[in-house]
């Protein structure tokens, strides 16, 4: 069983943070409760319907990009190679896009550490997309963003485990990255790459995993940060008759 510690990424030089929280989880004869599933009555208002749309679009942007480091983690060193010139003394990170900097924990040595390690990895599988832990993800993505929280553990007392276990049945391995902040698929997995600030570098692990083969990928508004993604992966998972 391995539990890395969460830790804060980086920060904004305007009061928006950039965040990645990860654990991993082997499956060691545990049995995990199972709350009730979150669920919503009544039709979305047309805002509401147009958020919800962004959200998929941004969902689909992760598992894209995750599946991009995984199958191809060469091209994706370099592309990260591609951002080292828009580092400023090291650490304050701007592209000519960006409304504002971003100043980080540790800079351009930690890009340069996901690049090395990268470089020496070999092409992955992809993962599949689950909807059973995509449906546990966004469970967690509408508790803990209305609260603001930036825990893995639910209002309700549920872990990741617990909610993708109330559609369907993990086995083998679990991880779970959480990240808020960040906009767009591409910021939200290089990220979780990099791992700056992180020392046991968790959230890059959990991405590159050999063993995880199923992924479920959820992103929302969050309170305080905007914006919220957890993306939950496992070795396998099985769905549940009828909840497809």
């Amino acid at each position: 069983m391995s539990l890395p510690a969460s830790s804060a990424r980086a920060s904004r030089t305007h009061p928006i943070l950039l965040l990645a929280f990860g654990f991993a989880l082997a499956a060691c004869g545990r049995t995990a409760s199972v709350p009730a599933p979150v669920t919503q009555s009544g039709h979305p208002s047309a805002p509401r319907a147009a958020a919800r749309l962004a959200d998929n679009v941004l969902e689909q942007q992760v598992l894209s990009e995750i599946n991009r480091a995984r199958t191809d983690p060469q091209r994706y060193a370099a592309y990260l190679e591609s951002t080292l010139r828009y580092y400023d003394n090291d650490k304050l990170f701007r592209r000519p896009e960006d409304a504002s900097a971003l100043r980080t924990r540790e800079g351009v040595p930690a890009v340069r550490e996901a690049i090395k390690v990268l470089r020496g990895l070999r092409p992955m599988p992809p993962l599949e997309l689950s909807d059973g832990m995509t449906r546990g993800a966004r469970d967690h993505v509408r508790d803990a963003g209305t609260r603001g929280s930036l825990q893995h553990e639910g209002s309700d007392g549920s872990m990741a485990w617990d909610r993708v276990n109330r559609y369907g049945k993990w086995s083998g391995r679990i991880s779970e990255n959480m990240s808020f902040g960040p906009e767009s698929g591409r910021d939200v997995v290089s990220a979780l790459i990099v791992d700056d600030g992180v020392p046991s570098r968790g959230h890059r692990k959990n991405l590159f995993d050999p063993e995880v083969r199923e992924v479920g990928v959820a992103c929302g508004l969050h309170k305080t940060y905007r914006r919220m993604c957890d993306v939950v992966h496992a070795s396998k998972y099985a769905e549940r008759d009828g909840d497809k």
